[in-house]
């Protein structure tokens, strides 16, 4: 972690004495039942409680702090916060979504009933449920480690390093997908970006531009984000109102249930509704995140519906069908169809612009992943420290290095793949989800989904049984490779507890968060406590 100003830097590997003083506070602790081991050892200060008298974190305080102060390396006090509500429900917008942009896929694969009918169930089914969980485990734990802190919160330190990977992974294949889909849309325009050198030098281009803006901040990012939300959905406004008079509602009804790629299908649907919990990652930066990440969370889920499926009826009504078309960057050509060259080049205008907003969106969600991450002791100390602007320069580079390996693969690949990872990650949210609720019934919630323990599961009955759905169809390819980086994480976590027992790297434990206490049900009176 950076240089805090003095503040004591702490190693996970720290080896107490019995006379330490922090010993005498570990020892009461395991005597009460309450408590539970995290894993981590806590800062070796005076006291074990966090700097800041908040409550340890498997207790949730009903006041949550973190740092006292603005120093580099920490998360931001409440003063320092700089993403408001509109910003926040377009980053949320770009984490998600950014228009229609790549949902064509989704008619090619299957019509234009399924495809209309996907984007109207699947929101309900998955997008609703996973806001909602973003929503109440936010606004409980509002800090940059956002789903890690959930989940190690739950089940420990060691899976909640697991999500961490397999979500930092999954956003950096998500976030290769933006140059790809950018460079599309423009090829038809600039037949050269096609392919070859001139492809390549154009991602590595944009990926270092938007790179620089995310190093700038996420007060540049969000307002970014929102002059490109309004430059983006404009054109398909102006489409919409165009193919009204063309409309013909029969053309929505089309379906070939013998002629579904269901692969193809339903990643294209997944891949367009998900990544709701990302925004999490950014709790930190957040003003009065308990009140303002639920709200935001549901307009943004409203937006992103409408956004949708307002240019899918306008196209699939107002143009003849033809499903070997409906692919990635076809509105482009659906608007010269309708309102000639202009409105062409309008669309893949606002295409190119998304892209930028998704991939700056994504990029700072990820970043401040691994910051979360390394104030954790998750992470050697200087993915913590912060750019003059309060940015995490390590995480941004890492991210972008990823984004750069992995932009040569096709547009079909990378869903697939992010698809898989993602699944995994979200099946340890769903469980950490309900742990808490169950563990922790009491503890202080400035949002709380409004179902008790039983609806909570039964909500998460029917997202749990799209991703074994999703998982199930991925090609033999897909699932090994994926299978493999999973697999990477499993080794990844006990690689970086040895480099910090050696001393190779520096880690250390952020004192002034609340601590991480992994939730167990109370012992039975003639059961030995686990410490």
């Amino acid at each position: 972690m950076a240089d805090t100003g003095g503040r004591p830097e702490v190693s996970l590997a720290t080896v107490r004495s019995p006379g330490h003083p922090a010993a005498s506070t570990t020892a009461a602790a395991a005597a009460d039942p309450g408590h539970a081991d995290t894993g981590q050892e806590k800062p070796t200060v005076e006291s074990a409680q966090p700097a800041n008298g908040a409550a340890p974190m498997g207790e949730c305080g009903t006041e949550y702090r973190g740092l006292p102060d603005g120093d580099a390396g920490g998360p931001m006090p409440s003063s320092a916060r700089t993403v408001s509500m509109i910003p926040l429900i377009f980053l949320i917008f770009y984490e998600v979504s950014g228009g229609p942009f790549g949902i064509e896929d989704s008619v090619g694969a299957a019509g234009p009933l399924l495809a209309i009918i996907g984007f109207l169930v699947l929101p309900v089914i998955w997008s609703i449920p996973e806001a909602l969980i973003t929503a109440e485990l936010g606004a409980m734990f509002p800090e940059n480690g956002g789903y890690v802190v959930w989940v190690a919160s739950a089940l420990g330190p060691y899976w909640g390093f697991q999500q961490g990977w397999m979500k930092w992974l999954s956003g950096v294949i998500d976030n290769a997908l933006y140059p790809v889909l950018f460079l599309d849309y423009l090829k038809s325009g600039v037949p050269a970006l096609g392919g070859g050198a001139p492809r390549a030098f154009a991602v590595v281009g944009l990926t270092a531009v938007l790179t620089l803006l995310n190093y700038r901040g996420l007060t540049v990012v969000g307002w970014v984000a929102i002059c490109l939300g309004v430059f983006s959905l404009l054109p398909f406004f102006v489409m919409g109102l165009i193919a009204l008079p063309k409309l013909r509602p029969a053309r929505w009804l089309v379906i070939d249930l013998h002629n579904v790629d269901w692969n193809l299908y339903l990643n294209t649907l997944f891949w367009n509704l998900n990544y709701w919990d990302s925004i999490s990652t950014l709790a930190g930066e957040v003003k009065n995140p308990g009140k303002t990440l639920p709200k935001a969370l549901f307009y943004a889920v409203i937006f992103v519906v409408v956004a949708y499926l307002y240019p899918l009826l306008a196209g699939t009504g107002a143009v003849p069908l033809d499903r070997g078309q409906w692919t990635d960057g076809y509105f482009a050509h659906i608007a010269k169809l309708l309102g000639g060259a202009w409105l062409m080049w309008w669309v893949q205008s606002a295409a190119a612009l998304s892209n930028m907003g998704m991939f700056v969106a994504e990029m700072s969600s990820d970043s401040y992943q691994l910051l979360g991450m390394a104030e954790r002791g998750m992470l050697p100390s200087f993915f913590a420290a912060r750019s003059r602007y309060g940015t995490p320069l390590a995480g941004i580079l890492f991210s972008a290095s990823g984004v750069l390996l992995l932009s040569m693969m096709s547009f079909q690949e990378i869903v697939a793949a992010e698809n898989f990872l993602y699944c995994f990650g979200m099946l340890l949210e769903f469980v950490a989800f309900i742990l808490h609720r169950v563990r922790r019934p009491d503890a202080a919630r400035p949002y709380r989904v409004p179902l008790g323990t039983a609806g909570c599961v039964a909500m998460l009955v029917p997202p749990t049984a799209l991703i074994t759905v999703v998982l199930a169809l991925s090609t033999l390819k897909v699932a090994v490779v994926s299978l493999g980086a999973v697999a990477m994480g499993l080794v990844l976590q006990p690689a970086l507890r040895f480099v910090e027992k050696k001393r190779w790297l520096r880690f250390s434990v952020n004192p002034d968060l609340p601590e991480i206490g992994v939730i167990r049900p109370p012992a039975a009176p003639d059961e030995p406590l686990v410490p």
